[in-house]
């Protein structure tokens, strides 16, 4: 596929995103092992290689394809021109019996499409975005900036699916009208053009095709008998010589609109993958990873070898039953598509906050829980479900630290990591991140508690003995 490079480098930049919030020794004793271990195997270590082995490290995560909303904008652009080249061709060949098509407006409307085709081509080399505003009105979400510099590209390609649309379906229909209508073509200008002039620019443009259909390119006789001029009726020329010209505006249109789009289509969808190779190579967590992957790790002499050592993740913070409340706050998405009926039972204020939304809405959610608590006579209660997997985050502190200050100083804030799979309980060290978040907070009011166990701390116990065995 040719988006597989784009994939890869949206995978990796996201990936070493989410390495920012990893030690600089464990990222160099994980990416050496991985050196070591394609050198025992006879391989060169890649990012592909490198993605495959991080994957197996970390539990799936689920995410927006961001090349989703290019492929809903090239269907939408394919759409619009098969409408648009259907109506131009109409517009093109309307003939009422009295007037002829004139061939100089069709050469001029051609002329037209390959400058609308090159200056799209151009444009995505030259790395220019005329198309910005389009992506801004239709896009709820600032582009990664590993998709920033593909984006000139991908909107040529769009725009060229659209152009190879325009031209396929005007070609139908200039084929359907020859069919259905007894259409009537000749040539006319007010400038002091001669046909011998006229001639030769015909024999020009149907140069690639002469041999191919001659039948396709107009002769001398031709030219000069179906010039019209506006004070002409039917004049003397033989009737059947108006419509000999179809096969010459039908090549006409192949050679020069449909062929050029395809080339260009063909061509911009090599161009992103291509530019994608280059970004990866150019990007700065790949020098880091090279780095990391070249670099022996330091030998201290000491017999012990703590590479296979995992940081001390210990925390004096423990998991507090799950409290009765009043609102429960889904955070960047938890809980989606639905929550598990142990946390959404019994609450009616079930709202959502973080993630995409602006901080005008979250300082909403903070107001309606507010008035949710206004008519609780005892401690109010307010769990806030969030992503085991996923780190806390400083928008999630501000959020906390917000909505503190806004709602009663008694009110009992709740912290409900869910993991990945809503019937399995977070593995352990996916929430001691969010107590020592939690005990980082100072916030006596502020505890972390899981939906699925009668003794908290009597699992985590058991599940911190059985690692040590």
């Amino acid at each position: 596929m040719p988006d597989s490079a784009i994939q890869r480098l949206l995978e990796f930049d996201e990936q070493v995103r989410r390495d920012r919030d990893q030690s600089p020794a464990f990222l160099h004793r994980r990416d050496r092992r991985f050196a070591l271990d394609c050198r025992d195997k006879g391989l060169a270590p890649g990012p592909g290689q490198w993605l495959q082995h991080v994957r197996k490290l970390r539990p799936p995560m689920p995410s927006d394809d961001p090349l989703r909303r290019w492929c809903h904008l090239t269907a939408g652009f394919a759409f619009v021109g098969l409408i648009t080249g259907v109506m131009a061709m109409l517009g093109l060949l309307f003939y009422d019996g009295g007037q002829r098509i004139n061939l100089t407006v069709i050469l001029a409307f051609v002329l037209l499409q390959c400058l609308l085709a090159a200056i799209t081509t151009v444009q995505a080399f030259a790395g220019w975005q005329p198309w910005r505003w389009l992506l801004r009105k239709f896009s709820t979400t600032t582009p990664s900036a590993a998709l920033q510099p593909l984006q000139p590209m991908l909107m040529a390609r769009a725009a060229h699916t659209g152009g190879l649309m325009f031209g396929i379906a005007g070609l139908v229909t200039l084929l359907v009208l020859v069919v259905i209508q007894d259409l009537a073509f000749g040539w006319s200008t007010t400038l002091d053009t001669g046909s011998d002039s006229y001639y030769n620019l015909l024999a020009f443009l149907a140069a690639p095709w002469n041999n191919l259909w001659p039948a396709a390119v107009p002769d001398r006789e031709l030219v000069e008998a179906t010039r019209f001029f506006r004070s002409d009726s039917q004049g003397t020329t033989d009737p059947s010589l108006w419509g000999r010209w179809w096969p010459f505006v039908a090549m006409l249109w192949v050679t020069y609109v449909v062929l050029p789009r395809l080339v260009l289509l063909a061509v911009a969808a090599v161009h992103p993958g291509i530019r994608a190779r280059r970004e990866l190579t150019r990007h700065p967590g790949m020098i880091a990873l090279q780095y990391r992957m070249e670099t022996p790790a330091l030998e201290t002499g000491n017999r012990h070898n703590d590479a296979a050592d995992l940081p001390d993740t210990n925390t004096r913070g423990e998991l507090h039953q799950l409290p009765g409340g009043q609102v429960l706050i889904r955070w960047a998405g938890a809980g989606e598509p639905e929550l598990p009926d142990t946390l959404s039972t019994g609450y009616q204020n079930i709202l959502a906050a973080g993630g995409n939304a602006s901080l005008e809405h979250d300082n909403g959610i903070i107001e309606q829980a507010r008035n949710a608590f206004a008519g609780t006579p005892s401690s109010p209660a307010a769990l806030v479900v969030t992503r085991s997997w996923e780190p806390p985050t400083g928008e999630l502190a501000d959020f906390l630290s917000q909505a503190r200050k806004s709602w009663p100083a008694n009110t009992l804030i709740a912290l409900v990591p869910m993991a990945a799979e809503p019937d399995q309980p977070p593995p352990v060290h996916q929430l001691n991140q969010w107590l020592r978040f939690a005990d980082r907070s100072g916030d006596s009011r502020l505890v972390v508690s899981a939906p699925d166990m009668a003794s908290p701390q009597a699992r985590i116990d058991r599940a911190l003995q059985d690692e040590h065995k």
